[in-house]
C-alpha cells in the first residue's frame, strides 16, 4: 500500500471523527491544488512550531493529536499485519520488520524491557503463511525483530514461541540478564514443549542414547538467524539454548560473563556459529583471574554443526562436544590454561567422533579427545606446551585418528606435543605425522633413524619418537657396506619399540631403518600410557 492509500485511509478517517468541518472535501480528496497551495504556506512554520509531524496546519492542536495517532495506529498495523495481493514490494517489507522500541522496550536498559521483546518476538511469529520449510514448520518469510543498537535489561528468557517457526532474523543490539535472572536459562531459548533437556551430566553410551533419544522429536524450529548481538549473562545463566532446531546461524554475537554455557546446542542439526567471540570474564589473556574461570563456552551435544572464526577467551572448556560431525576451523581457544586445569577443545562421544579440527589456535589449552574414533587435527597451531591428549574411556579405543601438519611451540619443559591417558585395548588406522615441533617433544606413529658402526648387531630405540608403547606393526630397513664382503643380515627383533639388525658377520656398516605403527590392531591387555 502506497502513500497515495494511507492519504485516502486517513481523509476517510478524518470524515468519520468530523473534524473535517469547514474543510472542502471534494478539494482534498479531488484536486491537489488547494491543499498544496495551503501546504506551502504553512510548511515553514509546521518545521518550527507543530507538535505533531506531517500534519497540515489548518487543524487544530487537538485534531491533529487525534489524526497523528490515528496515523501510528494504521502504520503499526500495517507493519503487523501481512499486505494484500496487490500491496507493493516496500510496504511488505515494512510490514515484515518488528521495531522492539514501539513496543514500550526501554533501549537504554534502565527498565525491564523482558515483556515488550517477547510482545514484539510473539507477534512476528504469527504474520500470517501458508508456506513451510520442514514439514509443520511455517515459512514466516524472512521476519525481523530489531534491536535498534538498544542495551536492553532482561529478567526471563526470550523463548521463541513453541509453535516453532523458520526463517525469523533477530538482530541489531544488546540483552543483558538482570540481577533477579534465573541461573538456570539462557537469554535466547529456542525450544518447545515437545523437546526434552539432555542431562548434561550423562557421560559417554548413556549421554549417546539420551542424544539419540530426543532426537527422535520433530523439530520446531529452522533458519533462525541470530546476528550482531551482545549478550551479557550478567554471572547469571547463559547465552543462547537451541534445541532440537535445524540449519540454525549464530552470526557475529559476543557472549560474556556466562555460568553454564555461552552457547548450549542440544539435538537437531547443522548450528552454524560464525565471527563471534565468548569469554565469561571480559580479558585479552594473562586476567589474574584465570584460574577462577568455569563454564563453557560452546556446549555441542548434537551432530552436524560447524564453528568457524570464533575466539574463546575465557572459559574453563572452550568447546565440549558430545555429538557427531562436526566441524571447527579458524577457532582460538585460550580460554584457560592447560596447567591451571582447563580445555580448549573437549571431545567426549560414546562410538563415532567423526570431528574435524582444522586450521585451529590453542593457545596454551589442550585438546582432549576419549575414545576417539575417526577424528582429523590437522593445519592447527599449539602454543605455550599446549597438547592433544588421547583418553582411554569406556570403549578403550582409538580408531582412524588423523593428527598431521600441525606446529606445535613450547617452553622447553619436554612436553609431548600427543598423550595418552588410560589404558587401551584397540588401536587402529592412526596417523601422527608431519608435525613441526620447537621447545616440546616430538611423538609420532612414524619414524625414522640411521646407526653407523662396526659388529653384528644393530639396535635403535624409537620410545623417545613414537606414540605407543611397544607396538611397532611395519619396519623397512636398509643395510649398506662399503667393505668387500657380503654378509647376511636379518631383522630379528621389535619388541619394546626397539629395532635390531643382525649380521651373520662382523662388518662396517650403516643401517637406516623406518617403523610405522599407523597400521596395527591390537587386542588383549591393551597399550599402557
Amino acid at each position: 500500500m502506497g502513500a497515495l492509500g494511507i492519504n485516502s485511509i486517513l481523509a476517510v478517517l478524518m470524515l468519520f471523527l468530523g473534524i473535517l468541518s469547514g474543510v472542502d472535501s471534494h478539494r482534498t480528496l479531488g484536486s491537489s491544488k488547494p491543499l498544496a497551495h495551503m501546504n506551502m504556506k504553512s510548511r515553514s512554520l509546521e518545521s518550527r512550531d507543530s507538535p505533531v509531524a506531517n500534519v497540515p496546519k489548518y487543524l487544530n492542536r487537538e485534531d491533529a493529536q487525534r489524526i497523528s495517532f490515528a496515523r501510528w495506529k494504521l502504520t503499526r498495523s500495517l507493519a503487523a499485519e501481512p499486505q494484500t495481493d496487490n500491496a507493493t514490494v516496500e510496504s511488505q517489507s515494512q510490514g515484515r520488520l518488528f521495531y522492539v522500541t514501539n513496543y514500550g522496550a526501554d533501549p537504554t536498559g534502565a527498565r525491564d524491557s523482558t515483556r515488550a521483546i517477547l510482545a514484539a518476538i510473539n507477534e512476528s511469529f504469527n504474520v500470517a503463511t501458508s508456506e513451510e520449510t520442514m514439514a509443520g514448520v511455517r515459512n514466516f518469510g524472512g521476519v525481523e525483530i530489531h534491536l535498534e543498537g538498544g542495551n536492553y535489561l532482561i529478567s526471563k528468557p526470550l523463548r521463541l514461541p513453541g509453535s516453532g517457526g523458520a526463517n525469523v532474523l533477530i538482530h541489531g543490539g544488546t540483552l543483558r540478564a538482570s540481577e533477579n535472572f534465573p541461573t538456570d536459562r539462557y537469554l535466547i531459548e529456542l525450544w518447545s514443549s515437545n523437546n526434552a533437556k539432555v542431562d548434561t551430566s550423562l557421560h559417554g553410551d548413556e549421554l549417546t542414547a539420551a542424544m539419540n533419544n530426543n532426537a527422535q522429536n520433530t523439530a520446531s524450529y529452522e533458519d533462525i538467524t541470530l546476528r550482531d548481538l551482545m549478550l551479557d549473562a550478567n554471572f547469571r545463566g547463559g547465552g543462547i539454548l537451541v534445541i532440537n532446531s535445524l540449519r540454525i546461524n549464530i552470526d557475529n554475537c559476543y557472549v560474556s560473563h556466562f555460568m553454564s554455557s555461552g552457547i548450549m546446542v542440544q539435538g537437531g542439526h547443522e548450528t552454524y556459529i560464525r565471527n563471534s567471540f565468548l569469554g565469561q570474564r571480559i580479558t585479552a589473556g594473562g586476567s589474574p583471574d584465570e584460574k577462577k574461570f568455569s563454564g563453557v563456552g560452546i556446549s555441542l551435544m548434537g551432530n552436524d554443526n560447524a564453528v568457524t572464526d570464533v575466539v574463546i577467551f575465557s572459559a574453563a572448556v572452550g568447546i565440549e562436544v558430545s555429538g557427531q560431525a562436526n566441524i571447527f576451523t579458524g577457532v582460538h581457544c585460550y580460554n584457560k590454561a592447560t596447567g591451571f586445569g582447563g580445555v580448549g577443545i573437549k571431545l567426549q562421544l560414546g562410538g563415532l567422533t567423526q570431528t574435524r579440527i582444522i586450521g585451529c589456535y590453542m593457545d596454551y589449552t589442550a585438546i582432549v579427545a576419549e575414545d576417539p574414533v575417526q577424528l582429523d587435527i590437522t593445519n592447527s597451531f599449539f602454543l605455550g606446551d599446549a597438547t592433544i591428549v588421547l583418553k582411554s574411556s569406556q570403549r578403550k579405543i582409538i580408531s582412524g585418528v588423523n593428527i598431521v601438519d600441525n606446529m606445535f611451540s613450547g617452553s622447553q619443559k619436554g612436553v609431548d606435543i600427543v598423550q595418552l591417558v588410560g589404558r587401551f585395548e584397540s588401536i587402529d588406522q592412526t596417523v601422527v605425522d608431519r608435525n613441526n615441533v620447537r621447545g616440546m617433544a616430538l611423538k609420532s606413529t612414524v619414524a625414522r633413524a640411521t646407526v653407523q658402526g662396526k659388529g653384528t648387531k644393530w639396535v635403535l630405540d624409537f620410545n623417545p619418537v613414537l606414540l605407543f608403547p611397544n607396538l611397532i606393526q611395519h619396519v623397512q630397513y636398509s643395510f649398506y657396506t662399503s667393505d668387500a664382503s657380503f654378509p647376511r643380515h636379518a631383522l630379528r627383533n621389535v619388541s619394546h619399540n626397539k629395532v635390531v639388525i643382525e649380521a651373520d658377520a662382523q662388518v662396517s656398516a650403516t643401517v637406516a631403518v623406518q617403523v610405522d605403527q599407523s597400521a596395527t590392531f591390537v587386542q588383549g591387555d591393551g597399550i599402557y600410557s
